[in-house]
């Protein structure tokens, strides 16, 4: 009786046994089904950068830093003044233009002046010869005509003495408009000449001059001064860089992204980011440049897997949302 109770205490203990390696196994399948329903694959991170324009601003004549006007965070305006560069050879060059005004006006006037007496004088001694023929080609007109009244002399000797007194009369009137001209002003030619070697220098003068409006350097557009390069009282050279101004309203976000993630980044795409920096804000960003990087940036493949070289493209997109607060160098991220 008691090797019959022993047997029943087994069967009761296996069949407690097999129940539990049951449930086990049941529950494990349970939460595999459940894991392969609804356990997704992991986000695929693209990390990238905002980024913005850079507008160089450099020096248009060399000399020494006068004055900033902005140090590297300010806001500006176009057009407003960033710094004075003070140039000695500009200076010295508005001299020097201003000496070749004065010079070139002075000769202006002597031109004038001295020419019109020089020919003045000669015009009017060419109308008293031209008055002094008139009068002598007269009095032998008259004196053959009265003798060709009085059948002296032939008609072919009064009209000589007639052409001869009109053609004395016609050179009393062209020296008398020479005379004219004289005392209205130096000859022609003389005078453009010399109002051109005017024009010459005022124009001199004023390139120098706007060279001088160039020692202020201003700004091009809004922005914010993102470096200063020279300290005050440095020398700069022509053309140097003098400070960069970030075009903070016109930003972007740049990824370099394989070309096996492009399916979903594609030129026109609208795309949801995240700025970690500034409280993992997400905002929408629409792609407009898509460009391969070229040879330097291909993923090689290793040929024993079969797998094929994958080349790497810049992605960027601007935002759509204004985010005064997102600067160049945050990292943004795109969940593929």
């Amino acid at each position: 009786m008691a090797e019959t109770y022993n047997n029943d205490a087994e069967k009761r203990e296996s069949r407690t046994i097999m129940a539990a390696v049951l449930a086990v196994v049941v529950a494990t399948a349970v939460l595999a089904i459940i894991g392969f329903c609804f356990l997704n694959e992991p986000d695929e991170i693209i990390e990238g950068q905002a980024d913005a324009t850079s507008v160089r601003v450099s020096g248009k004549l060399p000399g020494r830093v006068a004055e900033l006007y902005v140090k590297e965070g300010d806001m500006v305006k176009g057009g407003d003044t960033l710094v004075h560069i003070h140039s000695s050879l500009a200076e010295a060059k508005l001299m020097q233009a201003e000496a070749m005004q004065t010079a070139a006006s002075a000769q202006n006037r002597k031109v004038d002046a001295g020419t019109r007496s020089q020919i003045i004088t000669a015009a009017r001694e060419m109308v008293a010869q031209a008055q002094a023929a008139v009068t002598i080609t007269k009095k032998t007109y008259d004196r053959m005509e009265a003798l060709y009244k009085q059948d002296v002399v032939s008609e072919q000797k009064r009209d000589e003495a007639k052409a001869a007194y009109d053609a004395a009369v016609a050179a009393k009137q062209a020296a008398e408009s020479q005379l004219s001209l004289a005392v209205s002003g130096a000859q022609k030619e003389d005078k453009e000449s010399a109002a051109a070697m005017v024009n010459v220098a005022k124009g001199g003068v004023l390139e120098v001059e706007s060279l001088l409006e160039d020692q202020y350097l201003t700004a091009p557009c809004d922005g914010q001064i993102d470096q200063v390069y020279p300290e005050v009282g440095e020398l700069v050279s022509l053309g140097a860089p003098i400070m960069s101004l970030l075009k903070i309203s016109d930003k972007w976000v740049v990824f370099n992204v394989r070309e096996t993630l492009l399916n979903d980044m594609r030129l026109g795409d609208t795309i949801t980011v995240m700025i970690p920096a500034l409280d993992k804000k997400e905002t929408k960003a629409r792609i407009y440049y898509v460009r391969d990087l070229g040879s330097y940036a291909t993923w090689r493949a290793t040929k024993s897997t079969g797998d094929w070289d994958s080349r790497t493209f810049e992605v960027k997109a601007t935002p759509l949302d204004t985010i005064p607060a997102l600067r160049p160098g945050m990292t943004v991220i795109y969940k593929k």
